[in-house]
């Protein structure tokens, strides 16, 4: 579209062609890393009443799909593969594993590479589908409110307000903010000025030498998960974020408690888990090599060292395994080719190999399941006697929504949008905090989670590029009102807040009504 048309003109007219081509979900088993695809189209989705205009919207997402985070799980299994394969004890099917883990590793080790943008090419980058993700989700965000954008860019000059971005400080979480943030300006660059990263929190850790974050990161809000006492240390009960560092470390301690690791094993002791294994692994190692996992008999690490060269020959890195990755049974082994065929799914620019080949659809469906299982204790609501600890720290992210149209109920405009990007681990406990309907479904210790008495399913919860998103509208009267997206789709806020609604069956939601109810169950 020729940069010379209106800002608005330009922002219908890619509101027309976003809407007229919405996205399609992805197939496959990959729980949480199933490749990013909007849950609504946008055509569908209802219109403000009559009188209200668009004033603020603001996004929490996670990073685009990306690649393994480390050499450990595909270079554990190589080792197994290269020690069948030593034995002639592969299959037809099996000796073209091979070679596809090893694109695969080659493949991560060089990721990034050659993308503008991307700092330091290497495992745990964005996949060109994750950047891609991220830049479709900016496009969309400006085709579904382009009258509140096209508002603030012609605005920019003399009311200018700002587009506040912050990030968890880890690499694909801001590269997934810079590449948003991108597209947002390739679509409407009077926007350009607008764009603010805040200060990080300072002076932590407190009483210590204070490590300071680059503007824009916060990890209080986006990293809360894993805060740390070399980084984030909070003395001062009175300071905003103690109560976030003491969640942060209750939820740290719970992951290491016995009852935390007695939930986690059930999968691997049912019957199921051996005939799964046998199932996708005799497909491509000999019975007789996969018999000596039996009373120990084999264990495989992720040793070795690789050298892997770009293609133009400019960038060369030698990888070595840490060996501290361990494959002892054929449920290692078979979870670990799982990891492999979940994480292929969004790089397929990047690897050529088909890892949908060793994975059948239903062993697929099975091991999901297990990743579910795990993430559901580990993650998500987990048990009613763990009383919130897995998501109480995703509280002052969820606070921090409330406050931000806190600021417009009071008048102050000078924040048009927020822009938050972060990770499964924050999306997920957010979800939970927020109480949406088919997501904070804890279980008692006594049942242990499966798909029949759970709807909670990763793939819907925090695919890759999960999003969750509040358009605020406001009338002449200074009445504000909310809608939620979550990955795109018209979603309830918690059944208690039904009378909030501004009509019965409405997705959208009278603000004050919607913080006394919030600010009830904060209290609990």
């Amino acid at each position: 579209m020729p940069p010379s048309l209106p800002l608005s003109s330009m922002l219908l007219g890619l509101a027309c062609t976003i809407s007229a081509a919405p996205a399609q979900a992805v197939e496959g088993h990959y729980q949480t890393k199933t490749p990013y695809a909007p849950q609504q189209d946008p055509a569908t989705y209802a219109a403000p009443p009559a009188g209200f205009q668009p004033i603020y919207t603001q996004l929490v997402a996670r990073h685009g799909s990306r690649g393994l985070t480390g050499m450990k799980n595909d270079a554990a299994l190589y080792t197994m593969w290269q020690q069948a394969a030593a034995q002639d004890a592969l299959t037809p099917l099996g000796r073209e594993l091979g070679p596809d883990i090893l694109a695969l590793m080659k493949a991560n080790a060089l990721l990034g590479y050659g993308v503008a943008g991307i700092e330091r090419p290497g495992y745990g980058n964005l996949s060109q589908t994750g950047i891609e993700e991220h830049r479709q989700l900016a496009a969309r965000m400006l085709a579904r409110l382009p009258t509140l954008f096209a508002q603030v860019g012609q605005d920019a000059a003399t009311a200018p307000r700002q587009l506040v971005t912050i990030d968890s400080g880890v690499g694909r979480a801001r590269d997934s903010a810079r590449f948003f943030t991108q597209s947002l300006l390739e679509h409407a660059p009077a926007l350009a000025p607008l764009l603010y990263l805040p200060p990080a929190p300072a002076p932590y850790p407190q009483g210590r030498a204070s490590v300071l974050q680059p503007a824009g990161v916060n990890r209080f809000l986006l990293y809360a998960h894993k805060l740390a006492p070399q980084t984030d240390f909070v003395a001062d009960r009175a300071n905003p974020h103690y109560a976030s560092y003491a969640a942060s470390l209750a939820y740290q301690y719970y992951e290491r408690t016995k009852q935390m690791q007695a939930l986690m094993i059930i999968p691997a002791r049912l019957p199921a888990a051996a005939t799964h294994a046998r199932h996708v692994l005799e497909r491509l190692f000999t019975p007789a090599f996969l018999d000596q996992f039996d009373g120990g008999g084999a264990s495989y690490a992720d040793t070795g060292s690789y050298t892997f060269t770009s293609a133009d020959g400019k960038l060369t890195r030698t990888m070595k395994g840490s060996g501290k990755t361990v494959i002892r049974s054929l449920n290692a082994a078979a979870m670990k080719l799982y990891a492999l065929y979940a994480i292929a799914a969004g790089m397929r620019h990047e690897v050529p190999a088909d890892f949908s080949r060793y994975m059948p659809a239903e062993d697929a469906r099975y091991y999901a399941y297990v990743a579910d299982h795990e993430d559901f204790y580990q993650k998500g609501p987990a048990t009613t006697a763990s009383a919130g600890v897995t998501w109480r720290f995703a509280l002052a992210l969820r606070d921090d929504f409330f406050k931000e149209v806190d600021a417009l109920a009071r008048g102050d405009l000078r924040h048009a949008a927020k822009l938050r990007f972060t990770h499964a681990e924050m999306l997920i406990p957010l979800a939970s905090a927020m109480g949406l309907k088919q997501v904070l479904a804890p279980l008692p210790a006594s049942t242990s989670y499966s798909y029949e008495n759970n709807p909670w399913r990763g793939q819907n919860v925090s695919p890759m590029a999960a999003n969750m998103q509040w358009d605020v509208y406001r009338n002449g009267a200074g009445q504000l009102i909310v809608r939620l997206l979550y990955n795109e789709k018209e979603t309830d806020f918690q059944a208690a807040c039904d009378g909030a609604r501004i009509a019965p069956d409405s997705v959208f939601y009278d603000y004050g009504k919607l913080k006394t109810c919030y600010g009830h169950v904060a209290t609990r």
